[in-house]
C-alpha cells in the first residue's frame, strides 16, 4: 500500500508517465421490442424485457495527472490480450517515454511472462523492461485511481442499454474523446499519513519497553 502512496506523490515527468490500469467486464444487452421516441408531451418509453448478450471485457489506463485515458474492448480477457493492450499503450501512446511507472492489481495474467506468451522472447523483453511495475495490496484495488476512471466511465456512457461491440466501441470512443479534451485528472489526497493512522489496525504491532521495564504497543511505523 505504502509503495503505491508514494508513487502518488511523485511529480509528473513525460519521461516517466504513471499510469493506473485495471479491467471491467461489460455484458451486451439488447431490446426485444423496439421503444417508442419521445414525442410532445410523451417521455421516451422502452420495454423492460432485454435479452442478454455476450460478455465483453474492458482494458483501461489513465494517466492521471496529465488527464488522459485509454480504454479497449475485447472479446476476452486472457493474458495475450492483456500483452496486446499494454504493446499498444507502450508502442502508440507514450513511444517517447523512457519507462512507465505503472500501478495495477495482482490479477495473474497482468504480468511481465505475459509478454513472454504472446511475443518472441527479444520482443517480450523490450515491452517488460519499459514497465515499473507496483502492484496494488490484496483486498486494496481501491488504491488504483484506475477504477475512479471505471466508475465515470459507467455513469457517463454505460448506463444504457447496448446490443453490439461496435456500439459499445463507439460510445466507448465519444467518452473518451470528450473526457480527454477536458483534460479530467484526479486530485487524490490519501497519502502514507493518513493510511497509517485510519489504517492502524493493518499495522504490526511492535513491543516496545519503557524506561521502568513495562512492555507497551507501539505501531510499527516501518
Amino acid at each position: 500500500m505504502e509503495d503505491v502512496l508514494e508513487v502518488y506523490t511523485r511529480p509528473y515527468d513525460e519521461r516517466f508517465p504513471q499510469i493506473c490500469m485495471d479491467e471491467s467486464g461489460r455484458q451486451l444487452i439488447a431490446e426485444k421490442q423496439e421503444g417508442r421516441p419521445m414525442q410532445p408531451g410523451q417521455p421516451e418509453r422502452y420495454d423492460y424485457s432485454y435479452a442478454q448478450g455476450p460478455m465483453l471485457n474492458l482494458f483501461l489506463a489513465c494517466e492521471p495527472l496529465a488527464g488522459t485515458r485509454i480504454v479497449k474492448v475485447t472479446e476476452q480477457k486472457t493474458s495475450k490480450d492483456w500483452a496486446h493492450f499494454m504493446q499498444e499503450v507502450i508502442d502508440v501512446h507514450y513511444p517517447h517515454a523512457e519507462k512507465i511507472v505503472l500501478v495495477m492489481d495482482n490479477l495473474a495474467t497482468h504480468s511481465p511472462a505475459a509478454f513472454y506468451h504472446t511475443f518472441p522472447p527479444a520482443e517480450a523483453r523490450r515491452l517488460a523492461s519499459k514497465l515499473e511495475i507496483h502492484h496494488t495490496p490484496l483486498h486494496g484495488s481501491w488504491l488504483n485511481m484506475a477504477e475512479i476512471e471505471f466508475a465515470a466511465l459507467a455513469r457517463q456512457c454505460l448506463a444504457r442499454r447496448m446490443a453490439t461491440m461496435e456500439e459499445l466501441e463507439h460510445q466507448i470512443a465519444c467518452w473518451q474523446k470528450q473526457r480527454n479534451a477536458a483534460v479530467t485528472t484526479v486530485n487524490w489526497r490519501f497519502t502514507t499519513t493518513d493510511a497509517r493512522i485510519k489504517l492502524k489496525r493493518l499495522y504490526p504491532s511492535l513491543k516496545a519497553t519503557t524506561t521502568d521495564s513495562e512492555p507497551v504497543d507501539v505501531a510499527n511505523k516501518v
